[in-house]
């Protein structure tokens, strides 16, 4: 089954057929890529989605997904992000796959294509060149073969003529001659094109053509078989994502399983329960003696006018609940909220006063990290003085330790109302409760011992007052010990991996790609000391540069 032997007289046909090949090659890629459109702005769409039902930041929102039904929500808007990146991946790797891949196979076919019939054309035109020879030739031994059977009968008639003289009967028979001879030469030269021909249509029509179609049916079967290759890479494109799109929809399925209906329930409690107790029976009131009416100590008007001293501390005395709903409806309304807390019940206080104690906390330690820092490059600037002045950092080392002093102060004032609230300490007056602003600096004393009974986990509150004279007395002895110490020793080498200006002091400036010696690793503040030479060493960031540590050279030594 051969185009060359059995389509031999359709080369037109053939043209057109391979044309319309390669035009369904390009609506396969125009197909794929609007798939690959699709696809991303399905992924799109779903990430916007997902995006849209995210709790935001620092909201009332954010502190309702604290229940489990919330937070199986939460992992379901992740397991759609991730969903949606497979859709990305989809769209990416049929891109690159199916639809590049194709575009440049589309032009290497036409350039094939073309080529191929331009073989073709230049062999009909040659056969159509011999074949017009061939008449050009037939027709001139026509031609002759006439001129010379009219030459013939021209003597033949002077011949026989004897009006005619001997020199014109002589003249016909020499024309008769030439025009034979003339005859007899377009007879072999039409005889020779027409071997010839027969010669060339043979070759045409028998090695040319065949071959020039085989290599067209070759090339017309290979873009069908690469269609069919596409079709296989479009399936397994998608084929390649099902596992991990699965994984998404069993995260899902997982999530959904951990809710769990009684701890969301216990959170209720939690985040309302107000710590007081339901109010008591209300006792009959005697109205048979009006003069001597006798009130209920435990009576609703009772617990409006006395009890409001023990709302704060959710004492168990009957009838507290409605009143203090009515002073938090009006404190809310007034938009003052104390800070104490007291407009809240007691189990709520305790809950807010904890929160803040802890972000306190968090806020101190923070600040004593910065100190440390500064301290430790006060001291590098005292062993090595070129390195920046040390009494340029006694303002900033001030500063902080005031900050310090200031949290830590604070946190006394809200550990004392919290240990208040907990039963520590006993129940203060209105008026104190009132000038629990003035707490701190009329009463240091009292409050420093009860925040003792609180010792953060750094044990920060334990600590003296005069941090700041301490860091001074310190320096001063670093500066004396170290006077005369050798350079610290390289640990190892380090590789910058970007450009660092050390517009600072106690800082070095690198160039990307350059190799100096580590002298001291990074303690957690972020920068590593290195060296160039004996004369040039400072702090670079830790993220500037690959570190690589000998193991059998000795650490640096750290100054604190």
């Amino acid at each position: 089954m051969s185009w060359g032997t059995e389509l031999w007289d359709q080369f037109d046909n053939l043209e057109k057929h391979t044309q319309w090949g390669i035009d369904t090659l390009e609506k396969c890629i125009k197909f794929v890529k609007e798939r690959t459109e699709i696809e991303l702005s399905y992924a799109k769409q779903l990430r916007n989605l997902s995006k849209k039902y995210q709790p935001k930041k620092n909201s009332k929102e954010e502190e309702e997904y604290k229940y489990t039904s919330c937070k199986a929500f939460i992992s379901t808007l992740n397991e759609m992000n991730d969903y949606a990146g497979q859709h990305e991946v989809i769209s990416e790797n049929m891109a690159s796959q199916i639809i590049v891949d194709l575009a440049r196979y589309v032009q290497e076919l036409k350039q094939e294509r073309k080529s191929n019939f331009h073989d073709g054309r230049k062999a009909q035109q040659h056969i159509e060149t011999c074949w017009k020879q061939l008449e050009s030739s037939k027709r001139r031994f026509e031609r002759d073969c006439k001129e010379a059977d009219r030459a013939q009968q021209y003597f033949e008639k002077m011949d026989a003529d004897i009006n005619v003289t001997k020199a014109d009967v002589e003249k016909a028979r020499q024309q008769a001659q030439i025009r034979h001879q003339m005859a007899e030469d377009s007879k072999a030269d039409y005889s020779s094109i027409l071997q010839k021909f027969n010669h060339e249509q043979h070759e045409y029509y028998h090695t040319h053509i065949p071959n020039i179609f085989q290599k067209i049916q070759e090339m017309e079967e290979r873009r069908i078989v690469r269609i069919g290759e596409s079709m296989k890479t479009y399936a397994e494109v998608d084929r390649q994502v099902i596992p991990i799109i699965g994984k998404c929809l069993d995260g899902i399925v997982k999530a959904a399983e951990s809710i769990d209906q009684k701890n969301d329930s216990q959170l209720v409690i939690e985040a309302y329960k107000s710590g007081f107790e339901p109010p008591g029976d209300i006792e009959f009131e005697d109205y048979t003696q009006p003069m001597k009416r006798t009130v209920s100590d435990n009576s609703l008007s009772n617990s409006r006018g006395e009890g409001k001293p023990d709302l704060k501390f959710g004492g168990k005395s009957k009838g507290k609940l409605w009143p203090f709903i009515k002073k938090n409806k009006l404190s809310l309304k007034l938009g003052a909220t104390p800070e104490d807390f007291s407009n809240l019940p007691p189990e709520q206080r305790r809950k807010k006063l904890q929160q803040k104690v802890d972000e306190l906390n968090k806020e101190i330690q923070k600040e004593m990290d910065q100190r440390d820092a500064i301290t430790k490059m006060k001291d590098v600037y005292l062993k090595n003085p070129q390195m920046g002045d040390p009494a340029s950092l006694d303002h900033k080392l001030a500063e902080v330790s005031q900050n310090i002093e200031k949290l830590r102060l604070e946190t006394q004032k809200f550990e004392a109302w919290l240990a208040e609230v907990e039963g520590r300490l006993p129940a203060r007056s209105e008026q104190a409760r009132r000038q629990s602003g003035l707490y701190d600096s009329q009463n240091p004393p009292t409050v420093n011992n009860c925040a003792q009974d609180r010792e953060s986990p750094d044990g920060s509150y334990t600590e003296e007052q005069s941090q700041e004279s301490e860091v001074k007395v310190l320096a001063t002895d670093f500066d004396d010990e170290f006077d005369d110490e050798e350079p610290l020793p390289a640990i190892g080498t380090c590789k910058a991996l970007y450009t660092f200006e050390g517009q600072n002091e106690g800082t070095i400036s690198v160039a990307e790609g350059e190799t100096l010696y580590v002298i001291e690793e990074d303690k957690g503040d972020g920068w590593t000391r290195i060296r160039r030479n004996e004369d040039e060493e400072g702090y670079v960031p830790t993220s500037y540069v690959e570190v690589c540590l000998d193991k059998n050279a000795k650490g640096a030594k750290t100054y604190i």
